[in-house]
């Protein structure tokens, strides 16, 4: 069994003048059709997933679609209807509001879109915010901030206010405040969805290194398609509160759950997600260059369309497992196009 950080089962989200009330009413089990026929929104409906220890999750969705919600019933920001929500085996729905409180002070780190920081601060008074609250000391709070600062490579501007800084150094900013209680889970909301373009794929990468460092347990809401493979280990598609597919990104594109999962993945760059594996034969005894199974097909494309006969496909121990040939490479990067 693979160890998860923090899980939820059975978990609703609805919104409406008595949920409670009207939960009951439907047997715990309320359909589309109840929710809009008594003027009820059924933000997350019957999501269950865990998230495993150090990993990205990701969820996404149109706008909508629970995601944004979903992460808040998982912290409690907004009170679920219904379902549990466990932590390290702690119930969080059976938890006091001062135990919930600790746990966000202490366990949980959130950075939104919008950054919220606090304009009459300076950087590293930001920063160091979440540990004056806890009741740290000025000194210690101050040092670990100082080091937070450094980690996210802001060194040099503790001094400034969050008017003095771009949009993406003020994200850096929020990214570290929320690192300086030393979560032990990151919960990330759409965090780079107010960038440009261009600072956006320098925070993502920013994120990535900052992950290989720390490995934190991560679950990470976005509406982009690409930002999800880029980052995530698992994606989680939602749709009108459900959670429609839960997968890898290789999985998702090669197999999406239905036709709603078909359009986010249909212009996915497939030569960045598809790995050998996937799309080998399990013919052996093909002879001469080798590529590994675990590569990426945009990596070895063309090596594969260049050669005249297949390639053999090796694991990690050298082993020959199957071959790759042109018609596999040309189908698994234009599905389309071929019949």
């Amino acid at each position: 069994m693979i160890d998860s950080k923090i899980s939820c089962v059975n978990l609703w989200k609805i919104f409406g003048p008595d949920p409670q009330g009207f939960f009951r009413r439907h047997g715990g089990n309320p359909s589309q059709e109840a929710l809009a026929a008594e003027g009820y929104i059924g933000a997350v409906r019957a999501v269950s997933f865990a998230v495993r220890l150090g990993e990205i999750l990701i969820i996404m969705g149109l706008s909508g679609s629970g995601k944004s919600t979903l992460i808040r019933a998982l912290t409690r920001l907004n009170d679920p209807t219904a379902g549990h929500i466990l932590f390290d085996g702690q119930d969080l729905m059976q938890v006091s509001n001062r135990q919930l409180i600790e746990l966000r002070r202490h366990k949980m780190g959130m950075v939104f879109q919008h950054f919220g920081l606090l304009p009459h601060r300076n950087v590293l008074s930001n920063i160091a915010f979440p540990l004056e609250v806890r009741g740290t000391a000025r000194d210690e709070r101050e040092t670990r901030a100082r080091e937070i600062l450094k980690l996210v490579g802001l060194e040099g501007r503790e001094d400034y206010f969050p008017r003095e800084l771009s949009g993406g150094q003020q994200q850096r900013v929020g990214i570290a405040r929320s690192l300086a209680v030393e979560p032990e889970i990151w919960f990330l909301d759409e965090p780079f969805s107010a960038l440009d373009p261009l600072i956006r794929r320098e925070m993502q990468d920013e994120f990535l290194r900052l992950q290989k460092l720390l490995k934190k347990t991560i679950v990470f809401i976005t509406h982009d398609f690409e930002e999800a493979i880029r980052l995530g280990d698992r994606i989680g598609i939602m749709k009108d509160g459900r959670l429609v597919q839960l997968t890898t990104p290789e999985d998702m594109v090669l197999n999406p759950a239905d036709d709603y999962v078909s359009e986010f993945t249909k212009h996915a760059p497939r030569e960045r997600v598809i790995t050998v594996r996937s799309i080998m034969s399990n013919s052996n005894g093909i002879a001469g260059t080798a590529v590994s199974a675990n590569a990426r097909i945009g990596d070895i494309a063309a090596q594969v369309l260049a050669a005249d006969t297949p390639l053999a496909v090796v694991d990690e121990n050298g082993r020959t497992i199957g071959s790759i040939a042109r018609d596999h490479m040309i189908k698994a990067l234009f599905p389309q196009a071929v019949p």
